[in-house]
């Protein structure tokens, strides 16, 4: 084993979520087989990963957080491994060219990975269910996982849950089975997904099904609800899914679902074809309904295109914010300019000498600046390029780049050869500047 992948194993491989993640392999496919009983929070898994290893090496780690493996198997033999604090260890033999077949049975209750600078992310125990809620370190506390967002897989699973609530999950729903007092849910998961966008989703929630988009749109409520206002704001996710498909080309997935937990949530979270809220956002302002746009936008910004590492957050979130003023523009609540205007204003008074865009930080990757920051960078290529040339460069990159990971420097680069100029100065001003930028946009 070559002195940096080793050191690579020890630290991770992305500074922002130390820890996490093997650079030596891929994992092209999960099988994951999960029993999950609400009462008490139990889980008991049968994970079955397909890898293929990118290094000669004698050691795989998998990223496991919580749980307890008791058994694991490398080409259907049993192995020796270890398990300490959030990575699982294997001794095996792994060449390039030759795939593995990874095998692990565990259990426990599972509970949301913490973090020196980050909020706890993962698997989260709600009054009557469960969620998951993993950007962007928390899919190992319920899969062993290799959890780097730039290694995406194909997804199989089968979660049982008892009778009476519904699950959910990041795919396609392939039927349900009943036996004895479990209902055993099955969906497959087709499109690339890096782990951290892998959710599932447990309660006792009605079913909505949605018309007037190019694809099944759905809602997932609490019973006790108040449906003139579901209507009002969720009910238009369809015209949403509509609009931003004419902006930037075919929504990516098959399906998009909104689940509404009977709890209140802190924030909401978009996962692959799936988005969740707390019960708290079912209202009809304009802070819960841009929301509900920013989420539904990330399935082209985030989730079909994702970052390769987490100090390109602004590539997700800069996106989803100029989503939530293109949405205002086209219900006629405000323009894209007043918005603007409106965000510069704000972020002003705000300090700058602490952030840069193009690599804020882990303390702040999540930080409202890098959300309004990078959307006001958005607005100012769109200025510069014009509107022709905008939506042509983000409708080709979103298109070449589906189901892969990508990184500031790479839209740099297709920018600019769209645009036919170069866009660098734009760029450096923007994102790798503190100081903020005047106005894009605003007559002197």
């Amino acid at each position: 084993m070559s002195t940096a992948l080793a050191s690579a194993l020890r630290s991770g491989t992305d500074p922002y979520v130390p820890r996490h993640g093997d650079p030596g392999f891929d994992v092209l496919h999960y099988d994951l087989t999960l029993a999950y009983k609400v009462d008490g929070n139990r889980l008991d898994g049968d994970a079955t990963l397909t890898c293929r290893p990118l290094a000669e090496t004698d050691t795989l780690q998998l990223d496991l957080y919580g749980l307890h493996p008791q058994k694991v198997f490398v080409q259907g033999r049993p192995v020796r491994f270890t398990h300490l604090r959030d990575r699982l260890t294997l001794k095996h033999p792994a060449r390039p060219g030759q795939d593995l077949t990874v095998r692990v049975k565990y259990s426990g209750k599972p509970r949301p990975v913490p973090s020196r600078v980050l909020d706890a992310a993962g698997w989260e125990e709600l009054e009557d269910g469960a969620i998951v809620a993993a950007q962007p370190h928390g899919a190992p506390s319920w899969f062993p996982c290799n959890d780097r967002p730039d290694n995406k897989a194909t997804y199989a699973l089968r979660i049982s849950a008892p009778p009476g609530y519904t699950v959910a999950a990041s795919g396609e729903l392939q039927g349900t089975r009943r036996s004895g007092n479990a209902v055993t849910w099955s969906f497959t998961q087709t499109a690339p997904m890096a782990s951290y966008l892998a959710t599932v989703q447990i309660g006792r929630y009605d079913a909505i099904e949605q018309t007037g988009a190019p694809v099944p749109v759905r809602t997932l409520a609490p019973s006790r609800r108040d449906d003139t206002v579901l209507a009002a704001t969720f009910g238009r996710q369809p015209e949403m899914l509509a609009f931003f498909s004419r902006l930037f080309g075919d929504y990516p997935f098959d399906s998009y679902t909104a689940v509404i937990t009977d709890d209140d949530l802190e924030i909401p979270l978009e996962a692959q074809g799936l988005s969740t809220f707390g019960r708290n956002f079912l209202d009809t302002d304009w802070e819960s309904v841009r929301l509900i746009a920013h989420e539904l936008s990330h399935q082209w910004f985030g989730n079909s295109v994702t970052l390769q590492r987490w100090r390109d957050i602004w590539l997700h979130e800069g996106f989803a914010c100029y989503c939530e003023w293109l949405w205002a523009e086209e219900d006629g609540l405000s323009s894209v300019q007043a918005e603007v205007e409106r965000h510069h204003d704000l972020q002003s008074r705000l300090p700058q000498d602490d952030l840069q865009l193009s690599d804020p930080g882990p303390a702040l990757m999540f930080d409202d600046r890098v959300y309004k920051r990078g959307a006001l960078t958005v607005h100012a290529l769109r200025l510069r390029v014009g509107d022709e040339k905008f939506f042509e460069l983000v409708r080709s990159w979103l298109q070449e780049h589906r189901g892969c990971s990508v990184t500031s420097e790479m839209f740099v680069e297709h920018a600019g050869q769209v645009a036919g100029e170069d866009l660098r100065d734009l760029f450096d001003r923007w994102l790798h500047g503190t100081e903020l930028p005047p106005c894009p946009g605003r007559e002197s």
